[in-house]
């Protein structure tokens, strides 16, 4: 049996906008948290798959929070669930996320600006 490899086609076209080659514009390091005696951390919301982020969005706007945080948490979500979280611990978690990642009060994370 012969092995196969893949082979890659090259698309000679043009092209309007060469979305491979935009960067960040910020750095996105991770959001550090200590609750419950655990450190957690959660992933700069401008790195989260947006696919994810308007899917919970449709939701409504708890849906989106909670879709962020599930994201933002990636495996370690299910254990942090698991915590009880006081709602004003939550909104206090939530700026402060919110404001690491450079975001105003209001804005939202799936905002185009």
């Amino acid at each position: 049996m012969t092995a196969r490899t893949a082979t890659r086609t090259t698309d000679d076209q043009p092209f309007d906008f060469n979305l491979d080659a935009v960067k960040a514009e910020t750095e996105l390091t991770p959001f550090r948290v200590h609750f419950d005696g655990r450190r957690w951390e959660m992933q700069h919301l401008e790195a989260l798959d947006v696919w994810e982020l308007m899917e919970a969005a449709e939701k409504g706007e708890a849906g989106a929070m909670l879709g962020a945080f599930r994201s933002a948490l990636g495996d370690q979500y299910e254990d942090f669930r698991k915590i009880k979280l006081p709602q004003y611990k939550l909104k206090a978690l939530f700026n402060a996320y919110r404001n690491h990642c450079g975001l105003e009060p209001g804005e939202s994370g799936a905002s185009a600006s």
